[in-house]
């Protein structure tokens, strides 16, 4: 068994000291990141003895870094100057340091007077889990990934291929072994690997967490599967649809509910045993997602992942291990180790995922204080009802357009009532560059420009 990662209580750290000790575990570079409006990870690096500039007064990014685009362009709006200065201080207590040296942390970003950046992300997600335990509701998350993993000179053969098939992940063995050790050793609570349905595509499913400590841990995922790709000259693309002809990849998100102790979405009288205050939850998550569904499925490939007949979610209701339902429910029994929770499954790799954890939270507390009613759960394909059935059950369509799911997410009163308003518009204006750009073009330039574009 080798070294496990070192994981820092802030509370008792002595800066110096944590920067001495990290020298000593040959530790020369602190790597620290965000992901920002455009869902790309961006980060800084700084020498091991800046650690206390690092954590304390931190490193300066522009203004502009929350109106990065995809393709890097700078979508710039009134609430956003080249004027000023914001500051990315690492969260050590989220801190790990791998036995090879490498180290890495999370930013919050701040104004420069110490409040924090009303665009910083992580904190939009904080918010909201603290929003929930005010009315005494402890959450928990879990993140998967899906991912195509290519060779760097495209010649590899796919006419052997097996949707979910062993010879995919033999086939990289050592990078599969290299990547197991990695996660393991960073903590991250990796709980499968395998092959998917696309060519060359793969999944993996990381273990529940409070949020912002799950969301963490995807982010870290993806760094270091860029990292060990990169060693086997191999590339990773977590590109909602990488190619015009293959599955696209999602990042479902995870979630059950307790209050005092008890689960909220099993043990009661609803459908499925699920309590009427897991019932408004759940119920609020499937009320908004339409006027939402542009913070979980954002980019301008998006809609063409989020299709009928794919698993990926494209109605907007809920059902019992209904991998066609935006809201899979899975229930308590013995196939289930973690009990009753709910799988988010329309949300995809280029939504910033502090963001589209913290928006499915809102949702679930706006159906909360609603006291929202559990709607019936769908337990059939919502393609397969006939449009009249789908009215009257109240099953809605995700995404019909990019620009028509902008503009719901522009004049939802939820979302203006949750985001602050640099935020929301940043997302927004974001988001209406990659339209306004690309929406355009055909699909297949499309997929080509955008392929590596949420690579690490």
């Amino acid at each position: 068994m080798g070294k496990q990662s070192v994981i820092i209580d802030e509370e008792s750290i002595d800066l110096q000291s944590e920067s001495e000790r990290l020298r000593a575990l040959g530790v020369t570079t602190l790597f620290a990141s965000l992901v920002d409006s455009a869902g790309v990870i961006r980060g800084k690096s700084v020498p091991v003895n800046r650690l206390k500039t690092l954590c304390q007064s931190g490193v300066g990014a522009s203004p502009s870094w929350a109106l990065f685009c995809a393709d890097n362009a700078i979508a710039w709006i009134p609430a956003f100057s080249a004027v000023g200065d914001h500051r990315l201080r690492a969260d050590l207590a989220a801190l790990v340091t791998l036995p090879d040296g490498f180290c890495w942390a999370p930013v919050d970003v701040f104004e420069q007077e110490g409040e924090h950046a009303a665009w910083c992300s992580r904190h939009f997600l904080r918010r909201q889990v603290a929003a929930l335990q005010q009315q005494g509701i402890e959450t928990l998350a879990a993140g998967e990934l899906e991912f195509f993993l290519l060779p760097e000179q495209d010649d590899q053969q796919d006419n052997e291929w097996h949707a979910y098939g062993m010879g995919g992940l033999l086939a990289h063995e050592a990078m599969v072994n290299d990547l197991v050790k990695t996660l393991e050793e960073a903590g991250v609570g990796l709980e499968q690997f395998h092959a998917e349905y696309g060519t060359r595509q793969f999944e993996l499913s990381l273990a529940p967490a409070n949020p912002v400590t799950a969301i963490d841990r995807l982010v870290l995922t993806r760094i270091l599967l860029g990292r060990i790709a990169r060693q086997h000259k191999l590339r990773i693309s977590f590109s909602p649809r990488p190619f015009e002809h293959d599955a696209g990849n999602g990042a479902h998100l995870h979630f059950s509910f307790t209050r005092e102790g008890q689960p909220l979405l099993a043990g009661g009288t609803g459908s499925y045993g699920i309590t009427d205050a897991g019932g408004s939850l759940l119920a609020g998550i499937v009320r908004h997602l339409p006027e939402l569904v542009a913070l979980l499925a954002p980019s301008v490939l998006s809609a063409d992942r989020l299709q009928p007949g794919h698993w990926s979610g494209a109605y907007a209701c809920w059902g019992l291990e209904n991998r066609e339902a935006a809201v899979r429910y899975c229930a308590a029994n013995q196939g289930n180790p973690y009990g009753a929770h709910l799988e988010v499954k329309c949300i995809d790799p280029s939504a910033n995922p502090y963001i589209a954890c913290g928006a499915v939270l809102g949702m679930a507390l706006a159906g909360l204080n609603a006291a929202l009613p559990l709607p019936q759960p769908t337990q059939a394909a919502p393609a397969d009802l006939s449009e009249v059935q789908r009215h009257e059950q109240h099953i809605h369509r995700l995404i019909t357009s990019h620009s028509d799911a902008l503009t719901r997410l522009a004049q939802s009163p939820l979302a203006q009532s949750m985001l602050p308003p640099e935020l929301l518009g940043a997302l927004i204006a974001v988001r209406q560059h990659e339209q306004d750009t690309w929406g355009h073009m055909p699909l297949k330039t499309i997929t080509e420009k955008f392929r590596f574009a949420w690579s690490v």
